[in-house]
């Protein structure tokens, strides 16, 4: 299979979707690789790494889209690659459809086969592919919000962690997965007093385990949530729903009952986020005030440890990327039932029930679509 690697075009997105070693491993197999020149520059691999493990190096983004039949990124394809899609070529990458109508349209007008890292899952409910990521933002989350919790950026100007003989903050998370776990985790150990809220009361009890005596645990609801902001200084949004919207836990009008210069970091942004008033920003442009409360919203957060990040994420996609070149994707998806549930869109259908009813459209089987695919 001929396989290509853009470079992010993405505002302040550096990490790219394969190594040198995933190259060197993809040309064990026989494959061709088209890695656009300087594609890994930001996160620290040259030209002549890649060189050297095998690709050939093209000078655009557009010679690697006509030449490859599959596509392997980070981030969704933005406007300006929407007319690079060929019809029946395969692109592996991150899309959360559920938050942009806009790529959802664009995917079944170019009749590209989308199989979404976020929603590629195991047996055990487990997201592969969403877990590196998850585990690089939840731990950049307090980080983010201690910065932005200083004064001169508009924050309530409070250390996270106190020091003698002052309180630390208190640091609310919401959703007790892998994000809302690593945040958790992070912010207690910057000496923060944190309250990790969820739905699952057998997951708060395995954190109430597991996490040092300055992490509590709290049952999440609407009731529970509406105290908690009141005194929080510092509240992460960790909730996710697998290939759909996540919920709005904070609406609008409980801006109005936090103590101003309270930072929100919302790390389910991407898909269309768990605070009403949250939308996506950019690492250039990472914050937003509304009601005096800081709101922080990078939809891709893990692009600013570009290096740490593309090692974490490559470690994870690239077992499957050697699946789908060596099988094609429809022989792949038949044999690996993590695969099938990755395919959000083929040949201008949408095969995932979650980006159907965000925007409303029909649902066709994966079955159906790979039956006509292989015809």
């Amino acid at each position: 299979m001929v396989i290509g690697v853009p470079k992010e075009i993405k505002n302040n997105e550096n990490r790219v979707g394969l190594t040198p070693a995933g190259v060197a491993e993809l040309r064990k197999h026989n494959h061709t690789v088209y890695v656009q020149a300087t594609a890994g520059q930001g996160s620290g691999f040259q030209d002549a790494e890649y060189e050297e493990a095998g690709a050939v190096i093209l000078p655009t983004i557009a010679d690697v889209y006509n030449q490859a039949e599959m596509i392997v990124k980070v981030k969704e394809p933005i406007r300006e690659e929407y007319s690079l899609i060929k019809e029946g070529q395969l692109l592996f990458t991150y899309f959360h459809f559920a938050s942009s109508e806009d790529l959802t349209h664009a995917m079944i007008e170019r009749k590209a086969t989308c199989l979404a890292y976020e929603t590629v899952e195991r047996a055990d409910r487990s997201l592969p592919l969403l877990i590196p990521m998850s585990e690089v933002a939840g731990r950049m989350a307090p980080q983010e919000g201690a910065k932005y919790l200083e004064k001169p950026l508009k924050g309530r100007g409070i250390l996270l962690g106190g020091v003698p003989g002052v309180k630390p903050a208190h640091v609310l998370v919401l959703g007790g997965g892998i994000v809302g776990t690593q945040a958790a985790k992070v912010a207690a150990g910057l000496g923060a007093q944190v309250t990790v809220m969820d739905i699952n009361l057998n997951r708060l009890r395995e954190l109430d385990d597991i996490m040092p005596k300055n992490v509590v645990t709290q049952y999440s609801n609407e009731y529970n949530i509406r105290e908690a902001i009141k005194t929080a200084d510092l509240v992460v949004g960790a909730v996710l729903i697998p290939g759909a919207k996540a919920p709005h836990l904070i609406t609008r009008d409980m801006l109005k009952t936090m103590r101003p210069g309270t930072v929100l970091v919302d790390v389910a942004v991407d898909q269309g986020g768990c605070i009403e008033t949250c939308k996506p920003t950019t690492h250039e442009d990472p914050t937003f005030i509304i009601d005096d409360v800081v709101h922080y919203c990078v939809a891709n957060m893990p692009g600013a440890v570009p290096y740490t990040s593309t090692l974490a994420l490559t470690n994870a996609t690239l077992p499957y990327v050697v699946k789908l070149a060596n099988l094609g994707w429809q022989e792949a998806c038949r044999k690996n039932d993590d695969l099938r549930l990755g395919l959000n869109v083929v040949n201008g259908e949408v095969v995932y029930k979650g980006v159907a009813e965000a925007w409303n459209l029909p649902l066709v089987s994966v079955e159906s679509v790979m039956e006509a695919a292989h015809a």
